[in-house]
C-alpha cells in the first residue's frame, strides 16, 4: 500500500507594501518655494507694513482707513465699475461670439484676428484711442462742431464712470469672446440641424441648445474679466477721471502721492482679499456646477 504524502501548498511571495516615496514631494518643493517667494513674501510684507504706526505696531491704521469715507466710496466705485464692465463684456462678447460662429459674413476672419490683437495691447492704448475719438478735443466733437457750429463739446463722458466702463468693456470683451468661441466650436453641428429640423426657431435653438453649452465658458470669461476690472488701474489713470477714484487709484494716491505707506498697505490688503475671495468663489461654484452637471449626464 502506497502512502500518500501530503503536499504543502506553494508559498506565495510576501507582497510588501511599497514604501512611501519622497521623490514627488522633493520635485514639488522648488516650484512651491518659488511661488511663496514671488507671491507670499510681498503679501506678508504688505500685511506687516499695514500694522506700522508712529508709536510701534497696532491696528490704528486699519481702523482709520476702513472707517474713512474715501475708502467706502472707492470700494463701492471699484465694485460697481467692475460689475457693470463685466456685464457689458458678457453681453457684447456673447453677441460677437454668436455672430462669428454662426453668422458667416465676409471678413469674419479679419474681425476674429482683430479681437485677438486687442488681447496683446496694453489697456492704456484703448484709453488713448477713446481720448482721440470722444475727448473734448477729439475727432467726434470736432466733426459735430464743424457740422453744427457748437462751441462747447457735445460729447463729454470720458472722465465719468461711464467712460471708464465703456473703455473697460472695449478692452476686456475679447477675454469673453475667445472662450465662448472655443465652446461653440465643440458644439456638434448635427445637434443644431436636428433642433432646426424639428421646427425650433433660431432664438429657441440659441436659448435651449447653444447657450447651455456656453455657460462654463461664460462663467470662466466673466470671472476673469471681473478679476481684471477689479484690479484695473491704467484705464482709470489715463482717462483723467479725477472723480472716479477706485481702490487701485486710491492705493496709488496713498503710496506714491502722499507717501502714506501704511495706509496704502491696508488698501492693498483689502484689494488682495477681494481678488482671493472672487477666485475662491469661482472655484467653489465651478466645482459644484461641474459635479451637478456630471451627475445629470
Amino acid at each position: 500500500m502506497t502512502a500518500i504524502v501530503p503536499v504543502a501548498p506553494p508559498v506565495e511571495p510576501e507582497h510588501r507594501a511599497p514604501g512611501r516615496s519622497w521623490l514627488p514631494i522633493l520635485w514639488t518643493l522648488p516650484p512651491v518655494l518659488v511661488v511663496l517667494g514671488i507671491a507670499g513674501y510681498p503679501i506678508a510684507r504688505v500685511l506687516t507694513e499695514s500694522t506700522q504706526t508712529p508709536t510701534g505696531r497696532g491696528t490704528e491704521v486699519w481702523a482709520d482707513v476702513l472707517g474713512s469715507a474715501a475708502f467706502r466710496d472707492a470700494l463701492w466705485r471699484t465694485v460697481s465699475i467692475a460689475v457693470c464692465s463685466t456685464v457689458g463684456c458678457l453681453v457684447l462678447g456673447t453677441f460677437l461670439a454668436i455672430v462669428l460662429a454662426f453668422v458667416p459674413f465676409p471678413g469674419s476672419g479679419v474681425v476674429g484676428r482683430l479681437i485677438d490683437t486687442i488681447l496683446t495691447l496694453p489697456s492704456f492704448l484703448i484709453t488713448l484711442a477713446f481720448t482721440f475719438l470722444y475727448g473734448t478735443a477729439g475727432a467726434i466733437n470736432a466733426l459735430i462742431a464743424e457740422l453744427t457750429g457748437a462751441t462747447t463739446p457735445v460729447i463729454d463722458f470720458l472722465t465719468t464712470p461711464l467712460g471708464v466702463i465703456l473703455a473697460e468693456i472695449t478692452y476686456f470683451t475679447p477675454f469673453v469672446v475667445r472662450p465662448v468661441l472655443a465652446a461653440f466650436a465643440q458644439l456638434p453641428r448635427e445637434q443644431l440641424d436636428v433642433a432646426a429640423s424639428l421646427g425650433a426657431s433660431p432664438w429657441r435653438v440659441l436659448r435651449q441648445v447653444v447657450l447651455p453649452e456656453a455657460w462654463p465658458a461664460l462663467a470662466a470669461g466673466g470671472s476673469l474679466v471681473l478679476l481684471l476690472t477689479l484690479n484695473e488701474f491704467g484705464i482709470v489713470l489715463f482717462t483723467g477721471a479725477k472723480g472716479v477714484i477706485t481702490l487701485p487709484a486710491l492705493i496709488y494716491t496713498r503710496g506714491i502721492v502722499t507717501f502714506d505707506l501704511p495706509g496704502a498697505a491696508v488698501l492693498a490688503s483689502v484689494q488682495v482679499l477681494l481678488s482671493l475671495t472672487l477666485y475662491l468663489t469661482y472655484r467653489f461654484v465651478f466645482a459644484r456646477f461641474t459635479r451637478s452637471r456630471s451627475k445629470g449626464d
